[in-house]
């Protein structure tokens, strides 16, 4: 079922590209239902487009031979239930693109997580199409919707505009640290902001010549850091997981683990980075990407709420191809399915580049690390300087008023409790200093570290 949702969004990305006008919006829906049939060992799946996105397909442009060939082992397909498609057209206007195909029936627990891993990524790299999955098995319905909260668009001079989701994940921000002392809640970002590295050349290797794969091919390198704490210049962070996506030209991520993904840890030079070092998992099947997670040094004398805010690095590799002899819709999905088929070759074959380059990026985002630690240092040391004048300031004073009223307001009743207390409070001001910065995606903070009136008085 993978490979044959795959070849469909292969050929509607492809069609809709051939046809699109210029200046058209790239937005829409795709809908993609699977079914099966009471005493039928078989599986029917519809797909169909509607949006600007896909406005340019003209169906007649499909050749029978052609989804012949794409197609190959399927037959076709029942028609669809209308109460699938009329919802979708309510809400994405007429059909652009519809295709129903049937195959042999295996189990939903054989391919759906693939799928789902697919599609997931797909809305990553596509962020205005917004993808509804519908499955009907044995009279029960399971409905999932991927699509975007976020987006951003990255232009370039050489290359066609990237529509991103950078939408920051839940499971990413419910592990954010929490404000401590008189700072009681923090606005973050909800998005991320991507990098365009700019594009790579590559040289097309001898076995993909032979099959046919001739012209221009490159990479285009895009990342994408979640979660942004660009407001809080103060914090520590530190790079918990690295995950590479590779994407064909059409757009379309590329499933399965290569031998390229599975050493490249070994050839990034994580000493030099600033990394201790990278895993990478072992995964068997139809994995969307690699990722990879950072070994760290466990400091123990590091304090639960001084801990550094963890975030994960997106690289985005995206396959560009340009062919001038490639002129039909055939033409085009040959060059695509042979890009795909020598994919761990053409890596190889440029295996310096390729990891120079992502050993770039990374190196980038370590140097924001870096800077932030060095920042880190400084606003210890003169917390440091602070707390050890205004305790002095406290202890040798002569006049108990003064010192009772500094003991009450810290709501503490010694020297000794009163400088943990103020440590806590003169660390949460620093750490969690407030920097409105206009590109971010912020929900409005309810209660900020500047307005806080507590944290006036303790200061």
């Amino acid at each position: 079922m993978l490979h044959e949702i795959r070849q469909v969004l292969r050929l509607v990305m492809l069609m809709s590209k051939q046809g699109q006008r210029h200046g058209s919006r790239s937005t829409g829906g795709l809908l993609i239902v699977v079914w099966d049939e009471a005493g039928a060992q078989r599986l029917n799946c519809t797909v169909a487009a509607a949006g600007s996105w896909c406005s340019g397909i003209e169906m007649k442009a499909l050749q029978l031979d052609l989804k012949d060939s794409m197609f190959a082992g399927v037959s076709p397909s029942l028609h669809p239930d209308p109460e699938d498609l009329i919802p979708f057209s309510d809400l994405y206007g007429s059909l652009r693109f519809l295709l129903s195909f049937q195959m042999k029936d295996v189990r939903p627990s054989d391919w759906l997580s693939d799928v789902e891993a697919v599609l997931r990524a797909f809305c990553l790299a596509n962020a205005g199409i917004k993808i509804h999955l519908k499955l009907k098995f044995a009279q029960q319905t399971f409905e999932r919707d991927f699509r975007a909260k976020i987006k951003a668009k990255v232009s370039g001079v050489d290359h066609p505009s990237l529509l991103l989701d950078v939408s920051c994940p839940a499971e990413k921000r419910w592990f954010l640290p929490k404000p401590h002392g008189s700072v009681k809640k923090a606005s973050w970002c909800q998005g991320g902001h991507p990098v365009d590295g700019g594009r790579l050349p590559l040289s097309i290797p001898p076995q993909a010549m032979d099959g046919g794969l001739l012209g221009d091919l490159c990479v285009r390198l895009v990342t994408l850091l979640h979660p942004c704490v660009l407001q809080y210049p103060n914090l520590p962070t530190e790079l918990k997981s690295i995950e590479v996506l590779v994407y064909n030209p059409c757009n379309i991520p590329v499933s399965g683990s290569t031998g390229f993904f599975q050493t490249l840890p070994s050839s990034l030079d994580c000493q030099h980075l600033g990394l201790h070092g990278l895993q990478c998992p072992a995964h068997k099947g139809h994995r969307v990407g690699a990722v990879y997670t950072t070994e760290q040094w466990d400091d123990e004398e590091q304090e639960p709420n001084h801990l550094p805010v963890q975030q994960n690095l997106l690289v985005f590799l995206l396959f560009q191809h340009r062919d001038p002899f490639c002129s039909h819709l055939s033409d085009f999905i040959a060059a695509d399915m042979l890009i795909e088929h020598h994919l761990e070759e053409i890596l190889n074959s440029n295996k310096p580049a390729v990891t120079a380059a992502i050993r770039t990026e990374i190196g980038n985002t370590m140097k924001t690390q870096n800077r932030r630690k060095k920042q880190q240092e400084k606003l210890n040391s003169a917390a440091e300087v602070i707390l050890g004048s205004t305790l002095s300031i406290v202890s040798c004073s002569s006049n108990m008023d003064f010192r009772n009223a500094c003991f009450n307001l810290m709501k503490v009743t010694d020297s000794h409790a009163l400088s943990s207390r103020l440590s806590e409070s003169l660390r949460g001001v620093m750490s969690w200093r407030f920097l409105p910065v206009s590109r971010c995606y912020s929900t409005q903070m309810e209660e900020n570290l500047l307005r806080n009136e507590s944290t006036k008085s303790e200061i």
